[in-house]
């Protein structure tokens, strides 16, 4: 199925590559930058949990329901965070863009933008998706103003939706963009990268 077919995204120093066991250290080390796994609003792994976090990741791959991959910067080689493909709907032609996160040190700067760009083109220029979508926690208000920069709509909320790592339950803000609203997403997009900073 070519939403799970291995495939590397690159662009602007950074580079999408399927996500594996070999990424365990530096996913380790990039959870680490900032204890991102106590963020309360987050799915990032505790250090003793990466492992599984990446086998859950695999397996979820082999059942054909998501596509995980870890960002590297591609000059170093360094492991700066992941983000997914997941709840894959081939039929529909729709995927999600999730479980993203990344290191303390690169948030706030190009690699988030650059990642969302990679993975959008993939998606509606290669897969032929109809749509993309985003889900977050209610309360990870960070998250929404990001997706809502990419210039996604928000669908609406699901309430008592899922638990979080505490033990509460979230409700799930959901956001989608269509293919036709893709080419000027990605002209505000390349626009804002290229933006002298």
């Amino acid at each position: 199925m070519p939403f799970i077919e291995p495939v590397t995204l690159s662009a602007r120093g950074i580079d999408l590559a399927p996500l594996t066991l070999e990424h365990e250290p530096g996913l380790r080390a990039a959870a680490a930058d900032g204890e991102l796994w106590n963020i309360r609003v987050t799915s990032v792994p505790e250090p003793e949990n990466t492992r599984k976090y990446i086998e859950d990741a695999l397996a979820m791959r082999d059942a054909g329901n998501r596509f995980a991959f870890a960002v590297i910067e591609s000059a170093s080689g360094k492991v700066l965070g992941s983000s997914s493909y997941h709840d894959i709907l081939p039929a529909v032609k729709r995927v999600e863009i999730g479980y993203t996160w990344y290191a303390k040190s690169v948030q706030r700067s190009h690699v988030n933008s650059t990642c969302k760009l990679l993975l959008m083109t993939h998606a509606f220029e290669t897969l032929g998706c109809h749509v993309v979508g985003w889900r977050t926690d209610n309360f990870n208000f960070a998250s929404q103003a990001a997706i809502e920069r990419l210039g996604a709509k928000k669908d609406g909320i699901i309430r008592g939706h899922a638990l979080r790592r505490d033990g509460t339950v979230r409700d799930t803000v959901m956001y989608s963009l269509r293919s036709g609203e893709w080419p000027e997403v990605k002209v505000q997009l390349l626009y804002s990268l290229n933006k002298p900073r």
